[in-house]
């Protein structure tokens, strides 16, 4: 009867993280989409052309994406108009930032109003969005967040502990070995990409200051040279232009006063297809996630660290912000105490030397899947009555 009633139930998903826009957010609010549509008859507000990239059968309503305000002030207005016609019985924010839109509309038709948080929409420095938006995010009938982490940083803000509930985000399990994958379209890869027979590191997201790979290429990198001269860094990840709050780097700043001999052994190969960013994965031999810790642009989670390790990969990192919970020390990668430049790139080596073993790895990422993250984001909704 519960499994009936929550099927009728209707759910007004508000978010600006949704494809075309790349990034971990922009991934999770996809899956999380998905995810909704099994359970509740989901209506989505996000940017303009998100419609095409959405899931299959998603009813999306586009607003602009840009300026930010222009989406604020739309997104607002379509609430509105979802609301009047829909009468959700939840409303969802994908972020911080669609919080407001949340919990007016549930206010002013009724229903309940929560949202999953990631961390920087909680801290971000901004007078305005802490006058304005923190008060709303106490206000919230329930706060999902990503990560420990993102839980301190909640309560720190005033959101009461009694509302808040850690689930953390999801990866795709890949069915392929990674034996064959890195046999075959390894192999491809490499060409490809000209990377050479060498050992590659491989670096995965946005080029921002806070992923620490400035400092890595600059202070670690020419370590880890000494000790393989044939190794190369792929960095997979655009700039990161529409991000907000975060420092865009571009690959040019990135090896700014960098030696000759230490900018050939890096790759920028953009943005990639999931295809393609899991062939990357089996062709290398460590995830290297030196993210610094910066309280005004916190790492929320790390979901590449989970992809990482369903791809039976190494992940290397700082125990910075939420990486801790998605790192299993030992287990799925090596965790360096945040500043140790040096048992960084000394881990680095270590684990191409010795990578670890594949088994217990993906192992730990089954606990992530997409399907576990849904389950429990659903059961979550579908106690707010």
């Amino acid at each position: 009867m519960k499994a009936e009633r929550l099927q009728l139930r209707r759910l007004l998903l508000v978010t600006r993280n949704l494809p075309p826009l790349q990034g971990g957010m922009e991934r999770l609010n996809w899956h999380l989409l998905q995810q909704l549509q099994r359970t509740f008859e989901v209506q989505a507000i996000g940017p303009h052309g998100a419609a095409a990239l959405s899931p299959a059968d998603t009813k999306l309503r586009e607003v602009p994406l840009r300026p930010l305000w222009r989406f604020i002030a739309s997104a607002a207005w379509c609430t509105l108009i979802q609301s009047t016609h829909h009468r959700p019985a939840t409303y969802l924010a994908g972020s911080g930032l669609t919080a407001p839109h949340a919990w007016m509309a549930s206010r002013l038709f009724g229903g309940r109003c929560a949202a999953y948080l990631h961390g920087l929409d909680i801290s971000v420095d901004h007078t305005a969005y802490r006058k304005l938006w923190l008060p709303v995010l106490r206000r919230l009938d329930l706060v999902i967040v990503n990560s420990r982490a993102t839980a301190a940083l909640a309560v720190e803000a005033g959101i009461d502990p009694a509302r808040l509930h850690i689930v953390h985000p999801g990866t795709e399990i890949p069915r392929t070995s990674g034996t064959d994958r890195r046999s075959a379209e390894g192999i491809a890869f490499r060409r490809r990409h000209a990377l050479g027979q060498g050992p590659l590191m491989l670096s995965v997201g946005r080029l921002t200051r806070r992923k620490g790979l400035l400092e890595f290429i600059r202070d670690e990198l020419p370590t880890v040279l000494e000790a393989y001269p044939e190794a190369v860094l792929v960095v997979a990840g655009g700039v990161a232009s529409h991000a907000l709050g975060s420092e865009a780097l571009t690959p040019a700043q990135l090896l700014a006063n960098t030696p000759p001999a230490v900018r050939e052994r890096v790759r920028f190969i953009g943005e990639v297809s999931d295809e393609e960013l899991s062939i990357s994965m089996f062709a290398s031999l460590v995830h290297v996630f030196p993210v610094r810790s910066q309280r005004s642009d916190p790492e929320g989670f790390g979901m590449v660290a989970i992809e990482a390790a369903a791809h039976s990969l190494t992940t290397v990192a700082y125990a910075s912000g939420g990486v801790a919970d998605a790192v299993a020390d030992g287990v799925s990668g090596i965790l360096v105490e945040p500043g140790d430049s040096a048992g960084f790139a000394n881990a680095v080596i270590q684990a191409i030397r010795n990578p670890l073993p594949a088994a217990p790895m993906r192992v730990f990422a089954l606990q992530f899947s997409w399907d576990a993250f849904g389950a429990r984001v659903r059961d979550l909704l579908g106690r707010l009555t």
